[in-house]
């Protein structure tokens, strides 16, 4: 989970500097009258292009990361969506990740109890 987690740092961080652009940029859109209608299109249609900027120019990847191999246009297609969402995005992915590793945790543990439930019968019936 450690290596998974410095593997997406630089799309993380990406995320944060184009949620911290569009934070500098939202009272900037409120001056311009053309632009007030469509603000929320704008601000949008500016988070994507800078993450597909950072995925197709950096070379940015989340799928490759998660165990997705051969899905290169994809992969930088999926990133720009990911890291056009700031932090969002990856706090979404973090989540899911840890419902995953809970859920494995908790098969592990359910497995682990069947095994000494079975043993403990073997043994029972062995006495």
């Amino acid at each position: 989970m450690d290596d998974l987690v410095k593997a997406l740092g630089p799309a993380f961080a990406a995320g944060f500097a184009i949620q911290r652009l569009l934070e500098i940029l939202d009272p900037l859109l409120d001056k311009v009258n053309f632009i007030k209608d469509y603000k929320k299109v704008t601000i949008g249609i500016v988070s994507l292009l800078a993450g597909l900027a950072l995925a197709f120019g950096v070379g940015l990847r989340v799928l490759q990361p998660l165990g997705v191999a051969n899905a290169d246009l994809l992969d930088a297609i999926v990133t720009a969506l990911v890291v056009s969402a700031g932090t969002e995005g990856f706090n979404s992915i973090m989540k899911f990740l840890g419902y995953t590793k809970e859920d494995k945790k908790a098969e592990a543990a359910d497995k682990k109890n069947r095994a000494e439930t079975h043993a403990l019968e073997k043994l029972t019936r062995a006495v």
